[in-house]
Parts: structure tokens; sequence; C-alpha cells
């Protein structure tokens, strides 16, 4: 059964950083591309990151670029999320998804939350 597990997400003031964690189950996550997405109150899920499944190529939003990176743990089956220099406006339900022989595949989603 494929199954993915946000988990990091927390309170933290303008300038701070945090790290999410998907721990995935299910099948090899290295083997697919992984992704992470938010979606903030009264707006529309965004895309954020995104990892290649092989060489381990990433792509981020311009919203996010140069503050956040992606990586993946592959012995432990579970891709990262580093977020610095977070802003107001990066408070958000943080989700991570892949998609697994065709079909996409969500987690549950961690709240972060930026305020002073």
């Amino acid at each position: 059964q494929v199954r993915l597990v946000e988990s990091g997400g927390g309170l933290v003031q303008p300038g701070g950083s945090l790290r999410l964690s998907c721990a995935a189950s299910g099948f090899t996550l290295s083997a697919y591309v992984m992704s992470w997405y938010r979606q903030a109150p009264g707006k529309e899920r965004e895309w954020v990151a995104t990892i290649a499944a092989s060489g381990g190529s990433t792509n981020y939003a311009d919203s996010v670029k140069g503050r956040f990176t992606i990586s993946r743990d592959n012995a432990k089956n579970t891709a990262h999320l580093q977020m610095n220099s977070l802003k107001l406006e990066d408070t958000a339900v943080y989700y991570c998804k892949t998609n697994y022989l065709g079909w996409p595949y969500w987690g549950q989603g961690t709240q972060v939350t930026v305020s002073s």
C-alpha cells in the first residue's frame, strides 16, 4: 500500500527555518519524481518544488527559489523540504506528492505557520 506521511511542520518566526519530511512506504521513493505543494487558507494548492527520480535534478517555484531545498534520503525512503528565511506568506499546509504507476498519491499535509 502506497503511503506518504509528512512531518516537521510547526510555528516559526519570520526569518526562521523548518525542515519538512515525507516518509514513503509501499514503494521505492528514489525511483519516482517527488514534489511538495502547499495550500494557504482561502487559496488554491500551489506547486513548491520537485526532485527528479534519477540524477536528482530539482526545480522550484519562483516564490521559494533560493530559500527552499528539496532532497531525498534514499536509505530512509524519505523526502525533505528544507525551508530557510521563512516569510509570513509561506504559511500554509504543505503536502508531498508522487505519481506511482500513473496514479497521484498525496500525504495528509503538515501545517507551517510563520508568525511573529
